[in-house]
């Protein structure tokens, strides 16, 4: 992808300003690694008590509400 494209397309960045909020939320943080004409890696870290594990049911829930 061309330096700049998502700009050129429209983009409003509000994609990492949405993330940024939901991991906050969640008292999780964010760690961007970058790398000119390599790309970027972006990771998540949360908390042990925000991670459920596979054998723990989760309730139904309405996505508005969950908010």
């Amino acid at each position: 992808m061309e330096e700049g494209h998502s700009r050129n397309v429209g983009g409003t960045g509000l994609g990492l300003s949405i993330v940024q909020r939901v991991l906050e939320r969640h008292e999780a943080t964010l760690d961007i690694e970058s790398a000119p004409g390599k790309g970027s890696t972006f990771t998540a870290r949360f908390p042990a008590h925000r991670v459920l594990s596979s054998a723990t049911p989760v309730a139904a829930c309405n996505a508005y509400e969950a908010l």
